[in-house]
């Protein structure tokens, strides 16, 4: 399967990274296609709700950022990934820019499965992210094949590279 992988934190060895570099590897070893992309590195801005897309537009964006190399890994891709920091209780701002901006397209034409990673150092702070990606997934008609969360003393340990492996086995 083409997988594509939103990675959106800032910190290049942090807890996120390492789960979405878990995952990546996990599923290129299983024979899969995998793009890894760090979007925190991106300049990708918010959505302008200007409906440019949606009238003069045909679909596409009227702002031209770093978005314009996501939307052809977006619409090739038949797993997405993403892979998110919990700084207060929802999806940080680095990975909502590129998800608001798939309004355009309204949905990735070949995404039908989506996994979740976060981490963050706290516990009991997930309900905002995962009921986002639960939403999102059943907007764009996606399988959500599941969510692996790593709190403080569960980040880069053997029990949570073994449930991202277990996740990328259900593909």
């Amino acid at each position: 399967m083409n997988i594509l992988i939103l990675q959106a934190s800032p910190r290049a060895n942090g807890n996120t990274a390492w789960m979405a570099e878990e995952y990546k590897n996990a599923a290129e070893a299983a024979g899969h296609k995998v793009t890894l992309v760090n979007v925190s590195r991106k300049h990708i801005a918010g959505c302008l709700a200007c409906e440019y897309c949606h009238g003069k537009g045909n679909g596409a964006c009227i702002q031209k950022d770093d978005m314009q190399e996501l939307y052809p890994l977006m619409a090739e891709a038949e797993v997405l990934v993403l892979a998110a920091p919990i700084y207060y209780f929802t999806l940080c701002a680095q990975i909502q820019a590129p998800i608001q901006r798939m309004y355009c397209v309204n949905a990735p034409a070949k995404v039908k499965k989506m996994t979740l990673l976060c981490s963050s150092y706290s516990p009991n702070v997930y309900d905002g992210a995962t009921a986002e990606f639960r939403d999102i997934c059943n907007y764009w008609h996606a399988e959500n094949t599941g969510v692996v969360t790593a709190k403080i003393d569960e980040q880069k340990t053997d029990a949570t590279k073994q449930k991202i492996i277990d996740l990328v086995a259900k593909l």
